[in-house]
């Protein structure tokens, strides 16, 4: 396995905190009021009179305090979340149908070995790869008595690894996902493969999500966290629904860890990300040490994460070849905008791969009995 990394209190102290906050219009208001921002766009104009600029000037100030105040700033943040969530909810209305179509049930990476030759028809078997790489890094593809019985699929999509992983273990599983068409699909195909009594999907929000504490022994989140405009929020409600003694495996974009000597990403780096983030609906990113943070902040235990970027490397690049077919390039552009605009932003994520930017993490962890 490359780059394991276990994290002990002392190792969790060191690492950089920071995480950094994309400049995208769509979200980045609900992570910090850029009050200087709206100050700027309301500043007035300059005008011979005095009396005229001490008006504009008091005005000018007025406005600022009153979108500092804690109220209008919670207002802010929680249109930015709804548009937010109404970004990511219809990107995969759109677009679910063609990924099932040209990929099947998984949307996600698939895992491939380090340089590795790769044919088109070996992605969705490494999609299935990718799963049971996870749980064995998690310590539980060999171990009868951490077998688990019911599972939460946070950010389900259609539904493919609740499936597989309630018929791997015979648990029962519940999907969650911001898109009603995901939904209903997960729910179509679950019955169409006799698993309507063990597998259940509903629209849910993973910062919030509609679950008692400690129900599940295994909390599945396989590239979802990226999505989450709140990390600390969304990191709290997976440590909150899983059950005592239960795993948590959380598999990931993030950006490179920072080094010591650093405050945040270069600029260009900065910028890449941000058009990432305008095509896909993402808030900001953050690193794995940011999240390996906020795990120990939550009291859980045998923390450890890995940086899988290389053994996810084919993928895009085989993303891009199926949207290059006539099938594929046809679906796009029949699916709407918002798909369109995704498809267009894939080389980014290669050139994010490529330049040690991006990183596709993988962190597990269990809670305290």
């Amino acid at each position: 396995m490359l780059g394991i990394t276990c994290y002990s209190t002392s190792t969790i102290q060191s690492l950089n905190p920071t995480c950094p906050h994309s400049s995208s219009s769509i979200i980045s208001t609900f992570h910090r009021p850029q009050i200087h921002n709206i100050s700027q766009s309301t500043r007035p104009r300059i005008l011979s009179s005095s009396n005229s600029r001490r008006r504009r000037r008091m005005a000018s100030v007025t406005a600022v305090n009153a979108v500092s105040s804690p109220s209008v700033q919670a207002e802010v943040g929680i249109q930015n979340q709804q548009e937010l969530k109404k970004g990511i909810a219809d990107l995969y209305d759109e677009s679910s149908g063609i990924w099932e179509d040209i990929w099947g049930d998984h949307m996600h990476h698939g895992y491939y070995e380090p340089n590795s030759s790769v044919e088109l028809s070996d992605h969705r078997a490494a999609q299935i790869r990718m799963i049971e790489q996870a749980l064995k890094f998690a310590d539980l593809n060999e171990d009868p008595a951490k077998k688990p019985t019911s599972i939460v699929d946070v950010g389900c999509g259609i539904g493919g690894s609740s499936r597989y992983l309630a018929k791997k273990y015979g648990a029962t599983a519940k999907g969650i996902t911001l898109s009603p068409v995901q939904a209903e699909r997960a729910q179509a195909l679950a019955a169409a493969q006799g698993l309507g009594d063990k597998v259940s999907f509903q629209v849910a929000d993973a910062l919030n999500q509609p679950f008692p504490d400690g129900q599940f022994d295994l909390v599945w989140s396989m590239e979802s966290g990226e999505h989450m405009p709140d990390k600390e929020k969304f990191v709290g409600e997976l440590a909150r629904v899983a059950a005592p003694g239960g795993t948590i495996i959380l598999v990931t974009w993030c950006h490179r860890d920072l080094s010591p000597s650093e405050e945040s990403l270069t600029p260009e780096e900065k910028q890449l990300l941000n058009k990432i983030c305008k095509a896909f609906y993402l808030p900001a990113w953050c690193s794995t040490a940011d999240y390996v943070k906020l795990l120990q902040s939550n009291s859980l235990q045998d923390i450890k994460a890995a940086d899988w970027s290389e053994n996810v490397a084919p993928f895009w690049p085989a993303v891009i070849k199926s949207a290059l077919t006539w099938k594929g390039f046809t679906s796009v552009l029949r699916s709407g905008w918002k798909t369109i605009k995704a498809a267009l932003a894939m080389p980014l994520m290669i050139e994010g791969y490529k330049k040690g930017l991006i990183k596709f993490a993988i962190i597990t962890c269990r809670k305290p009995e």
